[in-house]
């Protein structure tokens, strides 16, 4: 049986269970909803959380622009986050393999087929791609987006079945409950011209995209036919119990 090829996009946030720390505990949770699932689905993952990683480590002293500071950092942190990737998936009998990619990557066509002939290549064998911007060439991500744009052009490239945002809310509020201090998830979206009205344009802590750059993604992925889930990735088992339809998610069709 053929399985479903899911789009993982995990942010800042989730990564670091909104703490100054990538949390170990979270990156083992994802590692074992993935092993459960193998049979059924394939996972590419888009990970944001270079720049945390490097921040429990250095404090660099510089005089010149917060983006290269920013960039200088993601080029120390990228390693250490993918050592902790690689660690704990092994544990759990998952191979893991590294993708930088930036947005030229995506105007070329021989670009183009190079990364799909490469993922298709890695999953194929049972490598999971963990796929982040190449910050130390790309600042795009690391102003605009925390690579939720960057994880719909890879979704839509590989033909996945599904888009999995991974943040920290229960999805998409309505404007009316986050001012009532009430919030409330939208739970199924159709017109994303609508929803754009609902939005509130706060950024998260350690993320550089609000619910902006998740709906230009959803965007990008409803173009390409593919589902977009805006889901809370805070909460244990996540991917399962929203696949499960256990949990309070935003769906874009």
């Amino acid at each position: 049986m053929k399985r479903k090829r899911i789009l993982l996009k995990i942010g800042s946030n989730t990564l670091t269970k909104e703490t100054d720390h990538i949390s170990r505990g979270k990156i083992e949770d994802i590692g074992r909803q993935i092993a459960k699932l193998n049979d059924r689905y394939e996972f590419i993952i888009v990970s944001s959380g270079a720049i945390a990683a490097a921040k429990q480590f250095v404090k660099l002293e510089h005089n010149g622009q917060e983006i290269t500071i920013k960039q200088a950092l993601a080029s120390i942190g990228q390693p250490h986050l993918m050592r902790i990737f690689q660690e704990n998936f092994r544990e759990l009998g998952l191979f893991t393999s590294q993708c930088l990619l930036s947005y030229s990557d995506f105007e070329k066509e021989v670009s183009k087929e190079n990364i799909c002939n490469t993922i298709n290549v890695l999953v194929a064998n049972n490598f999971i791609p963990i796929i982040n911007e190449n910050d130390t060439v790309a600042t795009d991500e690391i102003q605009f987006g925390d690579n939720d744009k960057l994880a719909a052009l890879t979704a839509a490239l590989i033909k996945a079945d599904l888009l999995i945002i991974a943040t920290n809310t229960d999805g998409i509020y309505t404007k009316e409950s986050i001012d009532n201090n009430d919030p409330k998830t939208i739970t199924h979206v159709h017109s994303l011209a609508t929803l754009e009205k609902e939005i509130n344009n706060s950024k998260s802590s350690h993320g550089t995209g609000g619910m902006q750059s998740k709906i230009e993604a959803a965007t990008i992925a409803q173009k390409a036919n593919i589902e977009t889930w805006i889901l809370n990735g805070i909460e244990d088992n996540f991917i399962i119990n929203a696949l499960e339809n256990k949990t309070t998610f935003t769906t874009i069709k």
